[in-house]
């Protein structure tokens, strides 16, 4: 009798546990489903040593002809004297290969771009909804953190969703304002913080289902820090993302399917 009760509460053990375990194994087969829908963005000016320049993170959607960044990845300017070239980066590695690609609308407000890829077409990540995240669940992000340095091989973190928080919070003295603040705080939205780090190169991530690898924001390392934490001296790791919700409406001003 006592082993055959010593059976049953671990068989009830187990069965207590697998919901666990099944939620860290999907894990491995989203990275592995999602990770060909990763770009790079960046430049590319063969005159220039080394030629090719990662400035981020992008991920296919749509189509697969179409790549969604972070504005702030896209260079303000391109030397066309020297045939300077916006470009994605696809594939890892040694195995990589350049596209051309071209702006097709952008929304700087949430800090978003609209790419177009030439001649090449990507999976495409499915866009989830907003009203799908919760505080408290578990998400992951895939993209290029510190890719001048570490190259171009896509690395994945993941983390809570720690809250969903104002882009822009009132500060205590008028000391403390500037222009981009009081923009931000004019044209307040939502975003999505995280307990995970992203870096810089991880700006315009996906951030996807740990389990579905439905995308819920874009990662975005630059452009919320900027306001949510103008008051710190030494910036936090907290990680944040534009809400999904603002990737529809850019496709939908740029008349693209998804």
């Amino acid at each position: 009798m006592p082993h055959i009760k010593f059976f049953l509460f671990c068989h009830f053990l187990m069965l207590s546990l697998f919901p666990v375990f099944s939620v860290s194994a999907s894990l491995p087969d989203t990275i592995e489903k999602i990770k060909p829908s990763i770009v790079g963005v960046g430049t590319l000016l063969k005159l220039r040593r080394p030629p090719a320049k990662l400035m981020g993170t992008g991920f296919a959607v749509a189509n697969g002809q179409y790549v969604i960044t972070n504005h702030h990845v896209i260079p303000d300017e391109l030397d066309h004297e020297q045939n300077e070239k916006l470009v994605v980066f696809i594939g890892s590695g040694r195995d990589s290969i350049i596209r051309s690609a071209v702006v097709i609308k952008t929304d700087k407000v949430h800090d978003l771009a609209l790419l177009k890829v030439s001649d090449f077409n990507l999976p495409a990540m499915q866009l989830g909804k907003m009203d799908q995240v919760r505080e408290g669940e578990l998400y992951a992000f895939t993209g290029f953190p510190i890719g001048a340095v570490l190259g171009l091989y896509p690395v994945t973190h993941r983390g809570i969703v720690s809250a969903i928080s104002p882009v822009a919070i009132p500060v205590t003295s008028t000391r403390q304002l500037d222009v981009q603040m009081i923009r931000r705080l004019r044209n307040a939205y939502n975003i999505i913080q995280l307990d995970a780090t992203a870096y810089p190169g991880n700006s315009g991530s996906p951030l996807y289902d740990a389990e579905t690898g439905v995308v819920l924001g874009v990662i975005n390392k630059v452009f919320v820090k900027e306001t949510k934490e103008k008051v710190l001296e030494k910036p936090s790791g907290i990680t944040y993302a534009i809400p999904v919700t603002h990737v529809r409406a850019l496709l939908k001003s740029a008349n693209v399917a998804f």
